[in-house]
C-alpha cells in the first residue's frame, strides 16, 4: 500500500490532483487495507490545517498549509524525502516527526513548534 500512497503524493506534486482529493484517495486506500472504515477524527478537527511558517533573516520565507486529513502521510513522506537530499538533510535531521504525528492523533490545537535562531530565522508549526 505504501507504493500506492507514494503514487498519490506524486500526483499531488505533479499537480494532477489537489490535497483534498489526495486525502480522499489515501483514506480509501487505508479503508481497503483495514477492511473497514477507520475511526475518524471529529469533523471540526478534520477540517483544520497544519501550518508551517519559516521566516528567514535573508527573506527566504516559506509558508505551507496542509489539510490535517493528509498531514501524517505528507509529514512522513516529506521528512524522508528531505532527509535524503544532502542540501536539506542538515535542516530536517533534528525534527521530531513523531511529536507532530502524536499531536495530530491527540487532536492538539494551536502552536506546536516555535523556534527562533540566533541569526534571526523563525520557524513555527501550528494546527488551526
Amino acid at each position: 500500500m505504501n507504493a500506492e500512497i507514494e503514487k498519490v503524493l506524486t500526483m499531488v506534486q505533479e499537480g494532477k490532483v489537489d490535497a483534498e482529493k489526495a486525502s480522499e484517495l489515501i483514506q480509501v486506500l487505508n479503508e481497503r487495507e483495514v477492511g473497514s472504515t477507520p475511526v475518524s477524527k471529529s469533523p471540526a478537527y478534520a477540517d483544520k490545517m497544519l501550518k508551517v511558517r519559516v521566516v528567514s533573516a535573508e527573506n527566504d520565507n516559506i509558508s505551507v498549509n496542509v489539510p490535517i486529513k493528509l498531514v501524517k502521510v505528507v509529514l512522513l513522506a516529506g521528512h524522508n524525502i528531505a532527509a535524503s537530499i544532502p542540501q536539506s538533510e542538515k535542516y530536517v535531521k533534528e525534527i521530531d516527526i513523531g511529536l507532530l504525528v502524536e499531536a495530530i492523533e491527540n487532536e492538539l490545537d494551536g502552536q506546536i513548534v516555535d523556534v527562533k535562531s540566533a541569526n534571526g530565522d523563525t520557524i513555527s508549526v501550528t494546527i488551526e
